[in-house]
């Protein structure tokens, strides 16, 4: 991982940031706890997810040109999101960020950054 750049560059831009996103989504939707959250038709979901991760991570500000400021926790609040379903959401993308290639080190501070916000989400004890 080369520190003087973004995790966005790190990862590989856009066409990471896809690859990542389109191997995330079937772990979410096999997963027990995780798939009954999420509509059949995961496409609309899949394009937030890309463009909301490229911005997270240092790219261009997508989310926000297209749906504004991201709100993260408003928007996760109707989803009964529990510290469970945050560590399954991060094991999904800790398998996907393997599955496309990520070499440990960079995987890591990858997962460190999205921890917090995986579990800033969480408003539920209860499933």
């Amino acid at each position: 991982m080369n520190p003087s750049l973004s995790v966005y560059d790190n990862l590989g831009g856009a066409t990471a940031i896809r690859r990542l996103v389109e191997a995330f989504y079937p772990k979410v939707q096999a997963h027990p706890l995780l798939g009954p959250l999420f509509p059949e038709d995961i496409t609309p979901v899949m394009e937030k997810q890309y463009m909301f991760l490229t911005q997270f991570f240092g790219g261009p500000a997508l989310y926000s040109e297209a749906h504004g400021h991201p709100m993260m926790r408003a928007r996760h609040l109707p989803f009964p999101v529990t510290p469970e379903r945050a560590e399954a959401w991060l094991g999904c993308m800790s398998e996907a960020l393997e599955e496309i290639g990520i070499d440990l080190p960079l995987r890591e501070a990858v997962l460190q950054r999205l921890s917090g916000p995986a579990f800033h989400f969480v408003n539920t004890t209860e499933e």
